[in-house]
């Protein structure tokens, strides 16, 4: 489960992906076949999280890894590679960002 923490020892990645509406749903449906059946049993995987806008023009995606290397793993590898060429289609664009947390406000 992600947890954001300033100052913990782990990478997190942020993406975004610009779709329109009619691809919005395809691409939450192939985004979550990824997570379930390859990305969340590869290594240094923690945990991950998919947000969608009221527009369904934007789907974002949290996620943290063990490693920045963990993560950069996944994205190279053969399986990855091919997923991420379907979902291309159904986008007008995505980009992954590797991030540290600098503050963290709670209630």
């Amino acid at each position: 489960m992600p947890s954001i923490a300033k100052g913990a020892a782990l990478q997190t990645v942020i993406t975004t992906f610009e779709t329109n509406p009619g691809n919005c749903r395809d691409l939450i449906e192939a985004l979550t076949s990824a997570y379930d059946q390859f990305i969340a049993h590869q290594p240094g995987f923690i945990g991950a999280g998919l947000h969608v806008n009221d527009a369904q023009t934007r789907v974002a995606n949290y996620s943290q890894w063990d490693r920045r290397e963990d993560f950069q793993a996944m994205l190279r590898s053969d399986e990855m590679v091919r997923r991420n060429k379907a979902i291309t289609e159904m986008c007008r664009s995505f980009e992954p960002v590797m991030y540290d947390v600098s503050a963290v406000f709670d209630r």
